[in-house]
């Protein structure tokens, strides 16, 4: 990607963070010195977005973008996240580096969640790291019907369920006892949480496959969380469907790390 290419960048700032909102502002004269629009609510026609705060504002961020192909930079203000890769200091050189065109980017995959009771739509969201059934602390064991694209899987007995992307495997599922999943790989993981019967194991599908998930108890308080920002209650025989996105989050990779420093240094791995 050239320079010229880059007309205009979405700026996504971590709400009531004073040092985001005055990066922001000194991010929008740099580049408006250099004939780029900045913006920070309208981003449909963005060439590049810039995400600044944490793990949590990108997670934020997928939502925002949507269905839009740009890349995507992250940039983060306190320890390094696993999806915002590059320190606060590094911003302008990162830019440059972009702007040159000499970058790479990781496609992370999203998932489309559609959530429908007796047959009607309730919500429609995109998620980055994961989609969560789960009970509330007092609530029985729940009991949830799983298929895969239409092939019944089994009706897990379990405190809930979660599917997650290889982007959010190193998120809840990793404490639930899921796999972690090099963030590109096209699959997706289905972890039971605290299942009643010890072989209901994580399973790791195909990213292409429609997961469709049924909740089969009825009189308990039962949620659905998505990426951990966003939920709604569900009844018995709420229908949730997971699938595929149709355009990926572009995650703008860093030249003097990878994935696996991130890993030892977040999970503390060799200390």
């Amino acid at each position: 990607m050239s320079e010229k290419q880059i007309k205009s960048v979405g700026i996504v700032v971590k709400p009531n963070h004073s040092e985001a909102l005055e990066t922001a502002h000194e991010l929008s004269v740099w580049l408006g010195e250099r004939g780029i629009s900045a913006k920070q609510k309208d981003f449909e026609n963005v060439d590049l977005a810039v995400v600044l705060g944490g793990d949590g504002t990108m997670i934020s961020a997928a939502r925002l973008l949507q269905n839009l192909d740009v890349p995507v930079l992250g940039i983060n203000y306190g320890s390094l996240g696993y999806i915002t890769e590059f320190r606060i200091e590094e911003l302008y050189d990162a830019l440059e580096m972009v702007l040159a065109g000499n970058f790479e980017t990781d496609q992370r995959l999203t998932l489309d969640v559609t959530h429908l009771r007796n047959g009607k739509v309730q919500s429609k969201n995109r998620v980055l790291n994961d989609v969560v059934i789960n009970k509330a602390a007092l609530a029985r064991i729940i009991s949830i019907e799983t298929l895969l694209d239409g092939l019944y899987v089994n009706e897990f007995r379990a405190d809930g369920l979660i599917v997650s992307t290889p982007t959010g495997s190193t998120a809840y599922n990793l404490s639930a006892g899921g796999p972690i999943v090099f963030p590109t790989m096209n699959s997706v993981v289905i972890t039971p949480i605290c299942p009643f019967t010890l072989s209901n194991r994580p399973i790791v599908v195909p990213d292409s496959a429609e997961i469709e998930l049924k909740l089969k108890t009825d009189n308990e308080d039962v949620a659905l969380t998505l990426d951990g920002q966003i939920g709604f209650e569900l009844t018995t025989q709420d229908v949730i469907k997971v699938a595929k996105s149709k355009t990926t989050l572009n995650l703008i990779k860093p030249h003097n790390r990878n994935y696996f420093e991130v890993l030892r240094n977040k999970l503390k791995w060799g200390r």
